[in-house]
């Protein structure tokens, strides 16, 4: 990175945020693009809609502002935006304050986060530009200059919105500094910021005793008392608390419900006439977002505490539960160890994958559905299909757990745990199995855990270790047959040629005594049953092979055995059973031959140049697959 040229563009892009002028000014560009003087939740609408909308094949949307940051929460995001799309066309809804509820560690503060950064990038585009009064506390809207009188001839000859009234400080300003002349007060372009105190604010609740209300609506400044004479003079109080400084943008409100009752009654005259009360001033008007944070224990006693019956209807609530897709909780894991010391680890291929199969698994509910294991939901709502069940099922499956999501291992908690494998080991490599020792391990100190649960997550830890065992044998069955390729191909092209025949209800010829034979039934079955094509369904599978095959043809390609999904997996299971006696010895043999040497490095360099293995963590799963196939 060239940074002087960097420095000079960031100086470039400061010279055109600071743009200033008059009220006059300011109107002529409300004309022209209205959206200048948008309220906060229309704001913060556009810029989720900004980056773009996707549609997924089920008609779910994904929207691409929130895709590098959070993933598996598509339920949660979907009401995050159905609640600013109604607020920012001015419906009741816009008067509430907006409440996530969830586990720790499932994306709360990180989706109020994004939505703060998000505000801060938003406004130094030209879309979100944003104008204030120069010199209010509160960045005021200057539209709010207009007298009340002349509002609704805007209304009707421009089609402006005016909502909202001066702060006391602009108001003083206007008189004393302005003479009223409205035209002539002076505006500016602001950019959110919430380390400079513009347009977001933050309050996180302490000790009540210590805790001054000050930290949200302000206080007296005591320096400048004694030179404006009174308390209620504008000019000798300071509108620096959060809800003043937040005014059209965001306040966050972390943990709300855990607040003294004093902080919260404040939140209800803005949240339900969006002003703020301060002592020696009438109601300040406030244009804001109020966006909290809990977990389930706290909002439970909150609802049943009668005392806060009037803030009840004043919350939105938006269940934000952990993730139950198994692709998406990857994801997060990825993510987490960008930002982590592991990122130059080697993590052998399905490390994450296991990591997060134990997690997804400790989250989800048993189904009282006949046939349904805990392994068969996760992959349905991974979006696989299984043994009697599809994607048909997934929303009864969701609607029969109402709280699915809500409990269960936390991210946090998979990363610490890869963390201490690798800190213990000092090894630059982490496998599957590595990864599920370490969470085994880590159960002994995760508080609160009770016996009875502790037990039901190594059961689940066992669970996992079973899927995986499975997916080693077929990693090392993949390379092995790779290896023995031309076998592969051999295999392919007997089953082609018997298929063909089969359909078309010919006769094959002996190579040898070139006899007319009838098609190998033996053969098509030993390759059709390694993936569960049973009896009645073979003819049509062949014909599916034949059509594929025919398709190939005519486009002068080859029908090569990777050119059929199933039958791929069908041709790797027969060969591999074939095998089967070859690769035991090949990978347990702990003096192996020159023939077993080169057999074994042939596989390691195949699984490292084509699956992603380093030498450790492949010649590791040789082993360990060794010993599979001689239990």
């Amino acid at each position: 990175m060239d940074l002087l040229s960097r420095l000079e563009e960031h100086r470039a892009e400061q010279s055109r945020l600071n743009w200033k002028g008059t009220f006059h000014d300011y109107f002529k560009l409300v004309l022209e693009d209205p959206r200048l003087a948008r309220l906060s939740h229309a704001r913060v609408y556009d810029m989720i809609l900004q980056p773009g909308v996707e549609t997924g094949p089920h008609g779910e949307k994904h929207y691409k502002f929130f895709e590098t940051e959070l993933y598996g929460l598509d339920r949660p995001i979907q009401q995050l935006v159905d609640y600013f799309a109604s607020a920012a066309k001015r419906m009741e809804v816009r008067k509430r304050i907006l409440l996530l509820m969830g586990p720790v560690g499932g994306g709360k503060s990180t989706l109020v986060s994004m939505l703060k950064r998000g505000l801060e990038r938003y406004t130094r585009t030209e879309e979100g530009a944003i104008y204030a009064i120069q010199g209010c506390p509160m960045h005021e809207e200057p539209l709010h200059l207009v007298p009340d009188e002349l509002r609704p001839e805007l209304l009707a000859e421009h089609g402006l919105y005016i909502e909202g009234d001066l702060c006391p400080a602009c108001r003083v300003m206007v008189r004393d500094k302005y003479n009223g002349r409205i035209e002539d007060v002076c505006v500016e372009r602001i950019a959110f910021s919430e380390k400079n105190r513009i347009g977001i604010g933050t309050f996180s609740p302490s000790d009540p005793k210590s805790q001054d209300i000050s930290e949200l609506t302000g206080s007296i400044d005591l320096a400048t008392i004694g030179e404006y004479g009174s308390e209620s003079d504008p000019r000798a109080y300071r509108f620096d608390g959060e809800l003043n400084i937040a005014n059209r943008g965001l306040m966050e409100f972390i943990e709300m419900l855990k607040a003294d009752e004093k902080f919260l009654y404040h939140l209800l005259t803005l949240s339900q006439e969006q002003n703020i009360k301060t002592g020696r001033f009438a109601m300040i008007y406030a244009d804001e977002i109020i966006v909290s944070h809990t977990n389930e224990t706290e909002y439970n006693n909150f609802i049943s505490n009668r005392r806060n019956e009037a803030l009840h209807d004043r919350i939105i609530l938006i269940k934000v539960p952990y993730n139950l897709k198994v692709s998406e909780e990857i994801k997060i894991y990825e993510k987490l160890i960008k930002q982590s010391n592991l990122k130059n680890v080697h993590i052998a291929p399905h490390t994450l994958r296991v990591a997060s199969m134990f997690a997804i698994l400790s989250r989800l509910e048993p189904s009282k559905k006949a046939g349904m294991s805990l392994v068969k939901k996760l992959r349905l709502y991974d979006g696989e299909e299984v043994d009697g069940f599809g994607q048909k099922d997934v929303r009864e499956l969701q609607e029969e757990a109402v709280r699915e999501g809500m409990d269960g291992i936390s991210p946090r908690y998979v990363i610490n745990a890869l963390s201490r494998a690798l800190a213990r080991d000092e090894c630059a490599c982490i496998n599957p199995i590595d990864a599920l020792r370490a969470l085994r391990d880590g159960l002994d100190q995760h508080p609160g855990l009770s016996r009875e649960r502790r037990d039901e997550l190594l059961n689940l830890i066992a669970e996992t270790r079973q899927e995986y065992d499975e997916l080693a044998k077929k990693e090392v069955q993949r390379a092995f047959v790779y290896s023995f390729e031309e076998s592969a191909k051999t295999l392919l092209d007997n089953y082609l040629d018997n298929v063909e025949a089969f359909c078309n209800k010919t006769k094959l010829r002996d190579p040898i005594t070139e006899e007319e034979v009838e098609p190998d039934e033996k053969l098509m079955r030993s390759i059709e049953e390694q993936i569960g094509v049973s009896e009645n369904a073979k003819k049509a599978f062949r014909e599916e092979i034949l059509i594929r095959l025919s398709s190939l043809a005519r486009r002068g390609a080859r029908f090569e055995y990777t050119s059929h999904e199933r039958l791929r997996e069908a041709i790797e299971k027969k060969l591999f059973a074939d095998l089967r006696d070859v690769v035991k010895i090949t990978t347990s043999t702990k003096t192996p031959d020159a023939e077993q040497l080169r057999r074994i490095n042939d596989v390691v360099n195949r699984m490292v140049q084509e699956q992603g293995y380093c030498h450790l963590c492949a010649n590791e799963l040789l082993k360990y697959v060794g010993t599979l196939l001689n239990r």
